[in-house]
């Protein structure tokens, strides 16, 4: 029993006590959860030949879980989001906020569909003007003025060059 892999045999925590009473496994080389679950032990032992319980579960659904299927099932290529940013706000979520603001706006009047259209197309509009604010920032550069100030940048680097003897390089 102590050598058996199997989860027929015996449950995990039964498997460990008989490798600790075997000297097989020291007490302190006992797993974490070790402790835990004889403080907590279950109230059934989970074995694998156990039925499964026959327990109704709840459907939770946020009023947003709606809105955010429909918007993957129209929009398949959303990109990637990144999960370590807490400052950015992924397409989806700024999609539920306009979807809201934008159904307080019609309060009530509106149909699904009218509010879900009108909210992409400011997602749209919303995107548009944000490409057009990063071009008019950047200064048109015409291409002889470009490779002036490379050229210059250039020269100025070859001024700045040090001579260095890589023999005695080491030799101070």
């Amino acid at each position: 029993m102590a050598g058996s892999r199997l989860e027929r045999i015996g449950t995990i925590y039964s498997r460990t006590t008989g490798l600790i009473k075997s000297g097989a496994l020291s007490w302190d080389d006992r797993p974490l959860w070790y402790d835990i679950y004889e403080a907590f032990p279950p109230q059934e032992e989970p074995r694998f030949d156990r039925p499964a319980p026959n327990i109704k579960l709840k459907k939770i659904f946020y009023k947003e879980d709606e809105i955010r299927a429909v918007f993957h099932r129209n929009n398949k290529y959303i990109g990637a989001a990144n999960m370590f940013n807490n400052h950015y706000k992924s397409l989806t979520q700024k999609f539920i906020e306009k979807y809201h603001v934008i159904e307080d706006q019609y309060k009530g009047e509106g149909t699904k569909e009218q509010i879900y259209a009108d909210a992409i197309e400011s997602l749209k509009r919303e995107k548009e003007n944000q490409k057009e604010a990063t071009v008019e920032e950047v200064e048109p550069i015409s291409l002889s003025t470009a490779f002036k100030e490379a050229k210059s940048s250039q020269k100025n680097v070859q001024e700045t060059k040090i001579n260095l003897d890589v023999k005695n390089i080491f030799k101070d």
